[in-house]
């Protein structure tokens, strides 16, 4: 097919004048789908290929020439600032077809959404907690907003993947086709999807359309691409005293994904940091004067202390400030500056943040990122590494890891740079095999399921329990769930007043469900922390956990402020500026390492690969925890004796297997091993623990107890209630048990581990 003659004039016409000489592989795929089949389309191209355009040109050229009388396109996207910069990218191609734009979430104003409810039409760009709302709030509505819906557009699909709010996304979609009497074709975009297959199944679930992945034959893509490794404080681990910029002379290799040419490309540093700087921050201030760059931290506390730092850099280089901030806490004031700085063409700024611009908001052509420390997966490595190196130049970035120096009489896992080697093992992993993670399937989501059914008797109104089950266990995420299941959350949320009976046998919300349903919080499905609104003067600075005492000081927004007052009726602090830096807290971020990672941290160390991306302390590091692995072997057997009857176990497990060997040895052979209360977890590298008997009987009590028969709920504690998810306070123990045991614990992977221990 000919997809540029099939697009519509005006389609054409904005091509021509944007200079197109000829439409990218993704988008002639693309276009194949969308006009030549009914089928729904999940296209995988690299960071800035046109995967936006190659989904809407046909989108908008069909819309064109069949109007809808209602919505035609729902876009749904992961972030309100994604929706709001694609909102500015499709204004104007839209406009010149006469296909109005819309966007809804907490920032639009009710002027603009009233027009929409009085005139729907074109294309909605929506969240899912945002859809939810108007699902809820709008009910009535839905059939005349969505009545002729053609598509469902899913940006940065792979951030639905692996949590309740993928789930979440899907019922929305179900619920809203069946009130609209509607069956649109999915679209999925993404540049990192591990396993298309089943990120097709996720697109199509609970349809019977299938899902087409055209195969893109992507362009040879080169990385620039470094990691180096810095101590503290004291001595690197080169053994010199040699500056930050002596001790790279060449601080980056080019690095082509799809050959295994290395190209050494010299940098000078552009700046000189404090004599008595933090090394790897003083190393990365020295490289981001006069570059427009992104500092990416793996916490918003790590993010916070990183900009504070390099602020005062400045100030003691008596220089203009250079850095900015953006993270989820801060508020939306704070972050559109920040996106709105960085556009400028002109500006050499450096933003300090975290996943928050890993997706695609557009700030301007980036010439390199930082990464302090590992990331957790690769697929958020090959996202933040996507950020840069638009219109021809290379993707760059630069890995910083950040290691205090042991203690002299430190146990040998407390020796290990366990960032340096996930760090590797993230970028090998991609390199080797073009792994990125799969989809994480969760089979009993329970939280979810108490979330979904308060939503549909909410909207719905009055239903019988069968009317009720029939319309949440259809829905595509709750497959797996029983009706004795559903029956035993139905009748917990009767005794807790979270639904009620009516004379007739319905089900009404009751009257402490409606204080839950009617939260704002309630459209989220993920956890959110109880936060406290911070203010300077009429300021927003954005919010924070665990407020302080008066005269104390907080970070936020890259600065430090002292408190002068707690409203904890209105959670408001009310504070002003001053000078430091100090810790940020921001509430626990979990993290989520696939086994493949673990794995190949541990040929990490048998192995005697060099990596010329690896920078001479980093080259230096690593080769020494090779020696001191190789003399204690570990990496060779997962148990390793560290004096007396103390050992530590490395079982180079993912976190939730890791999660499962951890408990399996506490509950299931404690007596028969003699542990000790003396055991210390250090998740999921390993394991420090005393015990009573020699490792060769170790691997057999393991390979005994594994061969007897062991349910999941074996792995949980007596009276646990393990909270995992957002509402599992609210479900009944025996579901909130089952959900952790069966949904989050990988005792399969446990399992296999222990089988082929050695003797």
């Amino acid at each position: 097919m000919d997809v540029y003659a099939r697009y519509s004039p005006a389609i054409r016409d904005y091509i021509y004048r944007s200079g197109w000489d000829t439409l990218r592989a993704v988008q002639s795929a693309a276009g194949d789908v969308l006009f030549g089949t009914d089928a729904h389309l999940l296209l995988c191209a690299s960071t800035a290929s046109g995967k936006t355009e190659a989904a809407l040109f046909p989108i908008i050229t069909l819309m064109q020439e069949q109007p809808p009388t209602s919505i035609g396109c729902l876009y749904i996207a992961p972030l309100k600032a994604l929706i709001n910069d694609q909102f500015l990218r499709l204004n104007d191609v839209c406009a010149e077809c006469n296909i109005p734009v819309w966007h809804w979430h907490g920032d639009v104003s009710d002027r603009e959404k009233k027009r929409l409810m009085r005139r729907p039409s074109g294309i909605l760009q929506i969240t899912p907690e945002s859809l939810e709302a108007m699902l809820f709030n709008r009910h009535a509505h839905v059939a005349s907003l969505f009545g002729d819906l053609r598509f469902i557009v899913i940006d940065e699909i792979h951030a639905f993947l692996r949590g309740d709010r993928g789930g979440q996304a899907l019922c929305l979609i179900e619920r809203l086709s069946r009130a609209a009497g509607v069956n649109p074709r999915r679209v999925g975009l993404s540049a990192t999807v591990g396993d298309p297959d089943s990120v097709g199944e996720f697109l199509a679930a609970g349809t019977k359309r299938r899902t087409i992945i055209p195969r893109i034959q992507s362009t040879p893509i080169k990385w620039r691409l470094s990691m180096q490794h810095f101590f503290n404080n004291g001595p690197q681990a080169t053994d010199t005293d040699q500056s930050t910029a002596d001790s790279a002379p060449k601080p980056a290799v080019e690095v082509s994904d799809s050959t295994a040419d290395l190209l050494p490309v010299d940098e000078q540093p552009t700046d000189t940091a404090p004599v008595v700087a933090d090394p790897g921050l003083a190393y990365i201030f020295e490289h981001t004067r006069g570059r427009k760059c992104l500092i990416f931290s793996n916490s918003r506390e790590e993010c916070e202390t990183v900009t504070a730092t390099l602020r005062r850099y400045c100030e003691a280089r008596h220089e203009p400030d250079r850095f900015l901030i953006h993270h989820g806490n801060l508020s939306y004031s704070i972050r559109r500056q920040a996106e709105e700085r960085m556009r400028q063409s002109e500006a050499a700024l450096t933003v300090c943040t975290t996943s928050t611009l890993e997706l695609g908001i557009d700030i301007g052509r980036l010439e390199r990122a930082f990464q302090i420390d590992a990331p957790a997966t690769v697929s958020s490595f090959l996202q933040r590494m996507g950020r840069t190196g638009r219109r021809g130049a290379p993707a760059e970035m630069w890995f910083v890891m950040r290691e205090n120096h042991t203690e002299p009489r430190a146990l040998l896992p407390e020796t290990i740079p366990w960032e340096l080697l996930q760090g590797i093992a993230v970028v090998q992993l991609y390199l080797e095999d073009r792994w990125v993670e799969a989809p994480h399937k969760r089979r009993l989501p329970y939280s979810l399921l108490y979330h979904q059914t308060m939503a549909t008797l909410a909207s719905g109104g009055e239903m019988l329990p069968p009317e009720l089950a029939a319309r949440v266990l259809t829905l595509p995420p709750f497959r797996n769930v029983s009706q004795d299941d559903f029956r035993t959350l139905l009748l917990h949320l009767l005794e807790i007043d979270h639904i009620q009976r009516t004379d007739r046998g319905g089900l009404l919300i009751g009257l402490a469900g409606e204080r839950v349903v009617n939260d704002y919080k309630f459209y989220a499905v993920f956890r959110e922390n109880e936060e406290y609104t911070v203010r300077c003067d009429s300021e927003e600075l954005g919010t924070i956990v665990k407020p302080p005492p008066v005269m104390s000081k907080i970070a936020i927004a890259g600065h430090v402020w002292e408190v002068e007052e707690v409203d904890y009726k209105h959670h408001i602090v009310y504070c002003h500026r001053v000078g430091g830096v100090v810790h940020a807290y921001f509430g626990e971020e979990p993290g989520d390492i696939d086994n493949r990672v673990l794995e190949r941290m541990r040929l990490l160390l048998l192995q005697t690969d060099s990596y010329a991306y690896l920078l001479p302390n980093a080259v230096a590091r690593l080769a020494d925890t090779r020696r001191l692995a190789a003399r204690a072997g570990l990496g060779l057997r997962p148990l390793v004796p560290l004096g007396g009857d103390m050992y530590s176990l490395t079982p180079w497990l993912g976190s939730y297997a890791f999660l499962a060997l951890e408990r399996f040895l506490r509950l299931r052979c404690a007596t028969h091993l003699g542990l000790s209360k003396d055991f210390d977890s250090f998740r999921p590298y390993y394991m420090r623990f005393t015990m009573q008997v020699p490792s060769a009987d170790f691997y057999r009590i393991l390979r005994e107890e594994i061969a007897r028969p062991l349910d999941p709920m074996d792995l949980l504690y007596p009276n646990e209630i393990p909270i995992f998810d957002k509402y599992d306070e609210t479900l009944p123990a025996s579901l909130t048990r089952k959900g952790f045991a069966y949904g989050v614990l990988d005792v399969d992977t446990m399992k296999q581990w222990i089988m082929v221990l050695p003797d």
